[in-house]
């Protein structure tokens, strides 16, 4: 997780410094505004990974002191690690579901209820409430609602 992590700072570092020049130079709000956004989505995961690593190495995280008990490093990060100490169970994987498309045509109708009005709000939030309910009773009974 160390390379990660310093890779995700470093891109925020480098756009935090880009954004900075051009606001000092360009005078213009929303190309500053729209960089030290790019900076801060370098920085927020790239610091999330770098507490993690701290965590499973037991080292200090900036003023937080010690955060973790050492664990070790990951398998893919030891250039000695065998296939067989990644081997395992990777994750549970959700099946293809409607549910994002119905809760993104909802969000879609929210957006255009601010431009030609309030009355398609109305089913964007009709549609939202039911996308919601079906992601949970799908991710409770499994399979497909």
């Amino acid at each position: 997780m160390r390379d990660e992590s310093v890779f995700l700072i470093g891109v925020g570092v480098f756009f935090g410094i880009v954004g900075l020049i051009y606001w000092l130079t360009a005078y213009e709000d929303a190309g500053g505004v729209l960089l030290l956004g790019t900076c801060f989505l370098g920085l927020v995961p790239g610091l999330y990974y770098y507490y993690w690593y701290c965590r499973f190495h037991g080292r200090k995280f900036f003023f937080f002191g010690q955060v973790g008990k050492a664990v070790g490093p990951r398998p893919e990060d030891r250039p000695d690690a065998t296939l067989a100490e990644g081997a395992g169970v990777v994750s549970a994987f959700p099946d293809s579901s409607i549910w994002p498309l119905v809760l993104g045509s909802g969000a879609f109708l929210l957006v255009l209820a601010l431009v030609f009005g309030y009355w398609l709000a109305f089913p964007g939030i009709g549609l939202i409430i039911t996308a919601l309910v079906g992601v949970t009773a799908e991710s409770r009974r499994g399979g497909h609602v």
